[in-house]
């Protein structure tokens, strides 16, 4: 099996993988998120993996399955990443409470030897509770929700204050395991063979 490269930062998606058997390298892309604008949240978190993976291609030669992702909050239509500072992140969560969003995360898988490429957003409804301010202040006092798209967890500190989903947990967390799979196949490869 080709190795695989994880092309994000994120302990959640290393973790993710490592949970289900694989155990990628991590080389983070470095892109500046902040360049792609105007595209709708779907869009947006596509075009970020497909230029984070294509960053991480580049620089890790052939031979090499390389794994880019990038999760954006939908809400009210309007794409949330990571918020910029604590203010924002008190000023989302008391928009966001009680309230719905969808969570997408783009992939994009690509196999530095052919230069070929699958991608592929994954979208989970998350039902977030109705949260006072006394928790939203001490939920941002933690940290956790500057670090992450849409200022949540689902696998961490956040957890509590998810009520349900309508999808793919992996997804939440930062990374489709079954959109993976489906990557791999239209590859070539079989999910199976990336087990350690």
């Amino acid at each position: 099996m080709i190795p695989l490269v994880l092309a994000s930062a994120s302990p959640a998606r290393l973790a993710t993988l490592k949970s289900a058997g694989v155990e990628p390298s991590v080389v983070v892309s470095g892109v500046d998120e902040s360049q792609v604008t105007g595209l709708p949240p779907a869009d947006l978190a596509q075009r970020l993996a497909e230029l984070k993976c294509a960053a991480v291609a580049d620089e890790v030669g052939s031979g090499r399955l390389v794994l880019g992702c990038d999760s954006v909050l939908e809400l009210d239509g309007q794409a949330l990443g990571k918020p910029e500072d604590p203010d924002e992140a008190v000023r989302r969560w008391r928009t966001m409470r009680g309230r719905t969003g969808v969570l997408h995360t783009g992939h994009c898988l690509r196999e530095t030897t052919s230069g070929q490429q699958a991608t592929g957003t994954g979208s989970t409804v998350v039902h977030f509770a109705a949260v006072t301010d006394d928790e939203i202040t001490a939920y941002v006092d933690s940290g956790e929700p500057l670090q992450v798209a849409g200022a949540f967890t689902i696998d961490g500190l956040g957890g509590a204050f998810v009520t349900g989903i309508e999808g793919d947990h992996h997804n939440v967390v930062g990374l489709s395991l079954p959109l993976l799979r489906d990557l791999l196949g239209e590859l070539g490869h079989d999910w199976t063979a990336l087990w350690r």
